[in-house]
């Protein structure tokens, strides 16, 4: 089967950068979308627009095809069910979702024009052609697929911050689908449609007699608790991990990783050369190759992208943060907004120059990449850091409450800062002639 790739040259804010290029499960997500279609493709053709399909030569376009947008984001389950219905349906396919279908409807239609209603169901931009397709000429039949979407809540909360029923949960489909237009996307697929999903399909699995025995019986071999298993905790080599931190699965841990005694990690995808000093807590995050956690650091449904710091006593909360970025000591990402009930009046974030509604009762920030954030910060929800941006703590500014774009960087304000100040006189001084931009509290 050949794959015909659409590129999607829209940049993601605050990374700045098409969605094709940021991680998604530790992997680029054109990487990550590659390694899922090798089952089924043997080669590529890419191209600007699907308009641009029509005017390939007619050998190119000879033969089984798959076609898709570069900015979406699908894993081996769906893509299984999708084609091979498409297969059994023997024509052109578009895939479609069910207006039923509560991942599809509650997670990935905020904050994106992808996914789209056309004759009562949803429609992407992922094509199935048959041989002897005609781009031109042939419509596509729309192709539903279910996402078999899980109501599952992760920890329960008082009413005033939830449900009726006090449960703070989401909808995760076992079959993930996701148009990633916005940095809440890069958080859902990491960490929703990512890692909770995966540990979905595992739970699923346990129903299974076989299975559950395999897994029982080697815990029994290896005298640890069930979820500490080798069956649910994949360790990969040269990897030290002290015998006093707790790991529960599934759990991915790569090459060459360190971790100290105290650590906490359950549920989290760790990738190669990390290391991870005492007292850690990960909770369904993923933590890029080459990332270092000092003590104490806490992430909580957070996605660090390669080679960036966490410093100690840090915590984020339903984060994202991109690549080649530090994060100093005792910073704090919020995820809910406590001014009225987080039901009722969920966080918003800038999109397209508006506010829009995420679709969560919580969420935390972003921060782009190459970014240098000091001590000490306080970062409301839903704000984000845009790339290359410099933040001083400041006596006036340790409360983030608005987006901070790279016109902001203190690296602007103190351009001779990079040195380290031995003595009180050498410390960068406010500029007289540069007012201090004020830091307004509104929603985005």
């Amino acid at each position: 089967m050949k794959k015909i790739i659409v590129r999607n040259q829209t940049h993601i804010s605050p990374f700045n950068e098409p969605a094709r290029d940021l991680r998604v499960m530790n992997k680029p997500l054109w990487l990550h979308q590659r390694d899922v279609l090798s089952t089924y493709c043997r080669e590529e053709l890419e191209c600007n627009s699907f308009d641009e399909i029509a005017t390939f030569p007619t050998p190119i376009l000879s033969g089984e095809m798959l076609a898709y947008r570069d900015n979406l984001y699908f894993d081996a389950s769906l893509i299984e069910a999708f084609i091979t219905a498409a297969r059994q349906l023997g024509q052109a396919a578009q895939i479609a979702f069910s207006p039923d279908d509560k991942a599809i409807i509650t997670h990935a239609l905020p904050l994106q024009d992808n996914i789209h209603l056309e004759n009562d169901l949803y429609v992407a931009d992922l094509f199935y052609y048959p041989e002897g397709a005609n781009f031109a000429t042939e419509k596509p039949q729309p192709l539903v697929i279910d996402t078999q979407s899980r109501e599952m809540g992760y920890y329960r909360v008082p009413t005033y911050m939830a449900n009726e029923r006090g449960d703070l949960g989401f909808n995760v489909p076992l079959r993930a689908f996701l148009s990633i237009e916005h940095w809440v996307h890069i958080f859902m697929a990491n960490c929703l449609f990512g890692i909770f999903a995966h540990g979905a399909r595992i739970e699923k699995s346990l129903d299974h007699f076989p299975t559950m025995l395999k897994v029982l019986w080697r815990s029994l071999l290896e005298r640890k608790q069930f979820l500490s298993s080798s069956a649910l905790v994949i360790v990969g080599k040269n990897t030290q991990i002290d015998p006093a931190a707790i790991i529960q699965g599934p759990t991915i841990i790569g090459d060459n990783v360190t971790i100290g005694p105290g650590s906490v990690i359950n549920a989290s995808i760790i990738g190669n050369n990390v290391n991870i000093m005492q007292g850690v807590q990960l909770l369904l995050s993923v933590v890029g190759d080459g990332s270092y956690l000092g003590f104490r650091a806490a992430l909580f449904m957070t996605s660090l992208m390669e080679n960036s710091l966490v410093a100690q006593n840090t915590c984020l909360q339903m984060s994202v943060v991109g690549r080649h970025t530090f994060i100093g000591a005792g910073n704090t990402f919020t995820d809910v907004n406590i001014m009225g009930n987080p039901v009722k009046n969920p966080v918003k974030v800038f999109h397209k120059g508006e506010l829009h509604e995420v679709g969560l009762p919580v969420i935390g920030g972003c921060v782009g990449h190459n970014c240098r954030i000091g001590s000490g910060h306080v970062i409301f929800p839903a704000r984000s850091i845009e790339s290359d941006v410099v933040l001083f703590a400041k006596q006036d500014r340790t409360i983030i409450t608005k987006n901070v774009k790279y016109e902001e960087s203190d690296h602007h304000r103190y351009p001779n800062a990079g040195h380290v100040a031995m003595y009180h006189d050498e410390l960068p001084q406010e500029p007289e002639t540069m007012p201090e931009k004020e830091f307004s509290s509104s929603t985005g």
